[in-house]
């Protein structure tokens, strides 16, 4: 259930970010995220925390990226990390050729 739940939101050509709304690395990433200038519907951010499979959600994170902890943030299919891994690649400039590579920005 959880497997078909990920799956069923994370698309080619979107940003998905799985969250939850108390979260300090959450906030952040996402506030990155918001200064893009992204095509209508192609960021999208979930929240996870009131979910009745919560725990097999981050369950099904860390057997597929390493990681159980939020955010988990998909750029197309590919999930790049949690927050940190967004600074760097904001840092590095590698976020915005990500994003133009998926067609995600106006």
């Amino acid at each position: 259930m959880a497997q078909n739940f990920v799956v069923s939101k994370v698309c080619a050509s979107k940003v998905t970010v799985f969250l939850k709304p108390s979260c300090p690395y959450c906030i952040r990433a996402k506030d990155i995220l918001q200064k893009c200038t992204f095509k209508e519907g192609h960021l999208q951010c979930i929240n996870i925390a009131g979910l009745d499979i919560l725990d097999s959600v981050q369950d099904y994170f860390l057997q597929t990226t390493g990681e159980r902890t939020v955010p988990r943030i998909f750029i197309g299919e590919k999930c790049i990390g949690g927050c940190s891994d967004l600074v760097a690649l904001e840092g590095s400039g590698e976020l915005e050729k990500m994003l133009i590579s998926i067609g995600a920005l106006k």
